[in-house]
């Protein structure tokens, strides 16, 4: 199996001097962060759709082996709540096209006031190109069905695991021959840290259930504290000595600045 590790985003004012040297211009981040990971997942596109020529830009400033997730618009899945999805899902897959091959999977997160609908779900699925790999993230637990997982398995499309406060917050159902993996918080001494043995315990999950030729993609959204890129790195260590392949993650990091951490310190 293949770990494909990264954060949610890369622009956060709390991983300089933590990913970011002091001396590198937030205008070259995507760089320092594409030579230290080897994956990410847009989510401000889930806020507004960024333009395809600003896909373009990424992946002509990204190596050849880097991987970018791409959340959708809420336009589709909290203004919309996935009706009538044909034109803005050709709309996210016309730009997110700019990406050529670093295109990734595409996360649907659902709004946790959206019970299910699994006919709503299967529509909107069918109208994403062959080959897209999507991953669902449901918010409300009333999508917790056979129906529902069936819709995603005939779909081929991945259930998001996700993660809050060290738990799993929705049934660990493999729907596909890959899968997503989202850290929101952990409960680490340092909030919202993960502790290594809750990194240890998802390690596990994901290898009892994926084989060897899978691709398992997992992002930490944890990011006061730089604690997204510190636990990536740490789930890194974690689930290669597991012995898991994992993508590159950055090394040598310094600590977390000692004024930042007691500010966030509950």
């Amino acid at each position: 199996m293949t770990l494909f590790v990264g954060t949610s985003g890369w622009q956060y004012k709390d991983w300089r001097d933590v990913l970011y040297p002091a001396g590198v211009p937030v205008r070259l981040w995507l760089e320092e962060y594409a030579a230290r990971f080897a994956t990410v997942e847009i989510n401000n596109a889930f806020y507004r759709l960024p333009s395809r020529e600003t896909f373009e830009g990424w992946r002509e400033r990204t190596p050849p082996d880097f991987v970018v997730a791409v959340k959708a618009s809420r336009y589709l899945t909290h203004i919309k709540r996935l009706r009538e999805p044909e034109e803005p899902v050709h709309r996210l897959m016309n730009h997110a096209a700019g990406l050529g091959d670093r295109l990734g999977p595409v996360l649907l997160q659902l709004p946790p006031t959206l019970r299910a609908d699994p006919g709503l779900l299967d529509d909107c699925l069918g109208c994403f190109p062959a080959g897209t790999r999507v991953a669902v993230e449901p918010r409300h637990d009333s999508w917790w069905t056979p129906a529902v997982r069936e819709v995603l398995e005939r779909r081929g499309a991945a259930l998001c695991w996700a993660d809050v406060l060290a738990r799993p917050v929705a049934p660990l159902w493999r729907t596909t021959d890959w899968g997503y993996v989202r850290f929101h918080s952990g409960r680490a001494r340092r909030r919202p840290h993960y502790g290594r043995q809750s990194l240890l315990t998802w390690t596990r999950r994901i290898a009892d259930t994926w084989a060897d030729d899978h691709e398992v993609y997992a992002y930490f959204n944890n990011d006061p504290d730089a604690a997204a890129v510190l636990d990536a790195v740490v789930f890194a260590r974690v689930a290669t000595a597991a012995g898991l392949t994992v993508t590159r993650t950055p090394r040598g990091l310094p600590p977390v600045p000692t004024r930042t951490a007691r500010a966030r310190t509950p």
